[in-house]
């Protein structure tokens, strides 16, 4: 750890957290956390030190500041709301795939979706969330699986909600389009009926884009959501949380779950809170409501 030279604006000596061409200090760092932490509920760990540095040094850059303490202010300030959003998006790791994790897709075509299809053949509804979307892979491998069993489900009440707080990756996920490499865990066959090719990779056809729709949702703020949903895939987000926050993003989701709804998490989560007690394993990271199985 060296001293930084006085900054341009001529205040005392502070230490440098991350050698760099900007100033920053672990004070900056800690008010960085805190804001990231109340607007998103992820936890920063002293060790990522660095990485906020490498990643919001850009940030510093476009804005032409010349140091952390600036910038402190600016998120922390009245106006920063945009540069809040922006520093989330730069802070946050948006890693994703289609059909990721694959035995929930297993899982949610042999078990949970023949009973519901048939339902909505008969006029019902079928409602799936995908929270903490990204750019829309995870919840377009929803829309195939589903498509895989009842290609014509979108003219019937079969829908997909898609949130996530980074509005890029929801933009993205709208717009629809995936590079080669990133459709390649799609089989062939899905590929070539539900995407069209175009020059700069895949985009989604529109019976699987008419089973999304992409909205913007902090998962620790409001959730205007009325209706209940007969899956939920909230996968690898709440481990970026700490354990009170993520009880609490569980306990949230059992009112809004079917008496019958399964709720899929990550590889290395674990429902863990109130929630725990009202919920039962019913596969790898596969959960159900117990009042389902008495």
């Amino acid at each position: 750890m060296t001293l930084a030279p006085i900054t341009p604006k001529g205040e005392a000596r502070r230490a440098q957290l991350v050698e760099g061409e900007f100033h920053f200090t672990a004070e900056d760092f800690r008010t960085i956390a805190a804001t990231l932490h109340t607007a998103a509920g992820i936890a920063l760990p002293d060790s990522k030190a660095t990485l906020v540095y490498s990643r919001l040094a850009k940030r510093l850059r476009a804005l032409g500041l010349e140091c952390f303490r600036d910038y402190c202010a600016l998120v922390t300030g009245d106006h920063g709301l945009d540069e809040r959003q922006r520093m989330i998006v730069a802070l946050t790791t948006n890693v994703t795939r289609f059909f990721r994790e694959p035995h929930h897709f297993d899982h949610l075509r042999e078990k949970v979706l023949p009973p519901l299809l048939a339902q909505a053949k008969r006029g019902g509804e079928v409602r799936i969330w995908s929270a903490g979307c990204s750019n829309g892979q995870e919840a377009y491998s929803i829309g195939l699986t589903i498509l895989s069993l009842m290609p014509d489900a979108a003219d019937y009440d079969v829908r997909i909600l898609a949130t996530d707080i980074d509005t890029q990756m929801l933009a993205e996920g709208r717009a629809g389009l995936y590079a080669e490499q990133l459709v390649e865990p799609i089989p062939a066959d899905f590929r070539s009926r539900w995407f069209h090719r175009e020059p700069d990779g895949w985009r989604v056809s529109e019976p699987l884009r008419r089973l999304v729709t992409f909205n913007e949702l902090n998962l620790i703020g409001q959730w205007p959501i009325k209706r209940r949903f007969q899956a939920i895939f909230c996968r690898n987000v709440v481990i970026y949380f700490e354990e009170e926050t993520q009880s609490q993003v569980f306990s949230r989701f059992l009112p809004l779950m079917t008496p019958d709804a399964r709720l899929y998490i990550g590889h290395s989560e674990r429902v863990c809170g109130p929630a725990a007690a009202q919920m039962a394993t019913d596969g790898v990271t596969t959960y159900r409501l117990r009042s389902a199985l008495q």
